[in-house]
């Protein structure tokens, strides 16, 4: 008799795989506050930051990369473009990293943890970048001739006196988390799902890097620093491999050694043989 191996049906979510979610709000909980209180840290640093964003303008430059005030200028021929991009730089970010985390914790469990890491990771590097490289956003860098677009036009998360911000550090320019987490959540939605529209999460980041060059708030630069900060945490970082279970076709009567590589089918010799056949 033949058998025929069957693509395994999708598996519903491994709970083993699901760390505890008290422990996980609690991890989240002190990340988030000590992300925080190191860029409450590397605020004050006004003179560092602007000298640095100078560096920057000018080094982009040199890279010949497009100005940011190509972008700007496209959201600027609309009152209701450049305010929705506002809209969308302070209230997805959050909010959008938050919903990809919850979903993977209870449908992707193993995805999860993986994306958590390169998360924490990413923003614990980033997070030291900020304090060894203050940067003025390109909408304070007076050589840019940027606006900026959330005094304008609103809204805006940050306060009107970058160097008293209680609530931000708005020197903290390099890299660019917001453009850094979009990117990190269309690959970890990529790599978890199925569906063959999968690639269409690539426009979370893409819309992002507009909205943060076009409101000035970040230059070119951040976005690929950014980028090759992941990329790190990824080559680092690997997702755990699924354990394979072997299902039979046929219950097996015969006893598996723990540990035997050995198959667990072995037939056996057949229990009639014909008159004359010899053993």
């Amino acid at each position: 008799m033949m058998y025929t191996r069957r693509e395994p049906a999708e598996r519903e979510p491994d709970a083993s795989a699901r760390p505890p979610l008290v422990r996980e709000l609690l991890l989240t909980a002190g990340l988030f506050l000590v992300y925080k209180l190191g860029r409450q840290a590397a605020n004050g640093h006004v003179d560092e930051a602007f000298h640095n964003a100078g560096d920057v303008w000018s080094f982009e430059r040199a890279l010949h990369l497009p100005g940011e005030g190509a972008v700007q200028g496209l959201l600027l021929h609309s009152h209701t473009l450049v305010q929705a991009a506002n809209t969308y730089y302070a209230t997805v970010h959050f909010p959008a990293t938050v919903a990809f985390l919850v979903w993977l914790y209870w449908r992707r469990p193993r995805h999860y943890v993986w994306s958590r890491r390169v998360l924490a990771a990413l923003t614990g590097a980033a997070l030291v970048l900020h304090l060894l490289f203050p940067l003025a956003p390109p909408r304070m860098l007076h050589a840019a001739g940027l606006v900026d677009t959330g005094q304008v036009y609103g809204p805006t998360v940050y306060g009107d006196t970058p160097a008293t911000d209680s609530m931000a550090n708005q020197f903290a320019a390099m890299p660019s988390l917001h453009f850094g987490w979009a990117l990190a959540v269309a690959v970890g939605l990529i790599v978890a799902t199925r569906s063959r529209w999968r690639l269409l999460w690539l426009l979370h980041p893409l819309l992002t890097l507009v909205v943060v060059v076009g409101t000035a708030n970040h230059y070119w630069l951040d976005a690929i620093v950014v980028s090759a900060l992941l990329a790190v945490a990824y080559a680092a970082l690997r997702l755990p491999r699924q354990p394979v279970l072997t299902h039979l076709p046929w219950p097996s009567s015969f006893p598996v050694q723990r540990g035997s590589t050995e198959r667990a089918y072995a037939p056996s010799e057949p229990a009639y043989a014909p008159s004359g056949a010899r053993r």
